[in-house]
């Protein structure tokens, strides 16, 4: 099923500031929060769609890469829209929008109860790497194994309940206030809100029974990414104890081509022939994307025109159709002679067909350019 719109998920404008953002996020979590709808699966998944929504707006590098690619641009890989959301995710990462202590974010609108959800569950740090792809694997999409060196817990680990916060994650103090004594919640300053310390680990662990592992991870980069894009892919990041894996951020690097050079979805190509190929018209190989193609000169062609080989260029990553190559002809001008080059070209210096004698149908170079562009 075709993804929503985040904007119309949240109900608000493109143009919306992070403050109304905000307040539309926070008005559909208090309406379809699960302790308001028990056992409505409806109601969850669209709690789940309104915080992937708000996790992409509230974001501006985020939100500028969905304004320019869309849903591709920010979860292509996975993220939340690949399955990786879960409720105790939501919680850690938005609560603070909902005004709630260190207890559950809700607890304010829902009594404190949430099913368990006080301690606040952590999430591993995200890892970033940057991944170079060649003009044909941008072209036409790839799977690329790479290589990642992350932290794991080390299942020697052992763990144990914090006896600060007793494995709640919180602890409690009460305050004397002009109003009366009130009671603040606050993050386990031992264990991070996790509930769990190290009892005992292993050789080559840090502190927190830690590890750094090697793995290799397949990804699927879809048709028609673009220099600095990044994808996600959710829980592949570093893992934390007592918590969950952050996410594994690919940055794209486009590998410049010798040839071929990318303008947005089109591929642009610089032919070079000679004087006698533009006079008398030939046939002759280019290179495309997907291997060489051959290609007719017309007698006559001038130096500057641009010719179009339709459906030739990138794919557009929303699947908006496809970008087309366009070549662009440069006609040789040989820059030494022999005499016997000298002397037929000088009989031939008198002829009128060599005399300049543009038509006015003929166009310039940049009108062409402002005709395949839709300048």
């Amino acid at each position: 099923m075709a993804k929503r719109d985040y904007y119309e998920i949240l109900g608000v404008d493109k143009g919306a500031s992070k403050d109304e953002i905000k307040k539309a996020y926070r008005k559909i979590a208090i309406k379809f929060h699960p302790d308001k709808n028990p056992d409505n699966a409806e109601a969850e998944d669209k709690f789940k769609e309104a915080a992937e929504a708000y996790e992409v707006l509230s974001n501006d590098e985020k939100r500028q890469r969905y304004d320019r690619f869309g849903h591709q641009g920010v979860g292509g890989a996975g993220g939340y829209g690949g399955g990786g959301m879960n409720m105790d995710d939501i919680f850690s990462q938005f609560g603070d929008i909902f005004g709630g202590g260190g207890g559950s974010p809700f607890d304010s609108f829902f009594g404190g109860g949430g099913g368990g959800r006080g301690r606040r569950t952590r999430k591993g740090t995200n890892l970033r790497i940057k991944l170079k792809l060649t003009l044909q694997e941008i072209a036409n999409g790839v799977e690329k194994k790479i290589k990642v060196n992350r932290l794991v817990v080390d299942p020697e680990t052992k763990f144990a309940n914090c006896s600060t916060c007793n494995g709640s994650g919180q602890v409690r103090k009460v305050m004397n206030t002009m109003l009366g004594q009130m009671m603040s919640t606050s993050t386990c300053p031992a264990c991070g809100g996790s509930g769990q310390t190290v009892d005992s680990r292993a050789p080559g662990t840090d502190s927190s029974g830690m590890k750094r592992q090697e793995e290799v991870i397949s990804i699927k980069i879809p048709a028609g990414v673009a220099e600095g894009m990044q994808l996600s892919m959710s829980g592949k990041g570093n893992e934390v104890a007592g918590g969950i894996p952050g996410d594994l951020l690919i940055v794209v690097e486009e590998h410049s081509d010798e040839t071929l050079k990318r303008d947005g979805n089109n591929v642009i190509y610089d032919l070079h022939i000679s004087f006698l190929d533009a006079a008398l018209g030939t046939d002759i190989e280019v290179p495309t994307i997907n291997g060489k193609v051959k290609i007719k000169i017309d007698s006559g062609t001038q130096s500057g025109k641009i010719l179009r080989l339709r459906g030739k260029g990138i794919k557009d990553i929303e699947g908006y159709g496809t970008g087309d190559q366009l070549i662009h002809v440069n006609v040789w001008t040989p820059k030494t002679l022999s005499k016997e080059e000298r002397e037929t070209l000088e009989g031939l210096r008198g002829s009128q067909n060599f005399q300049p004698n543009p038509s006015k149908g003929d166009k310039s170079f940049f009108e062409n350019m402002k005709e395949f562009f839709g300048a």
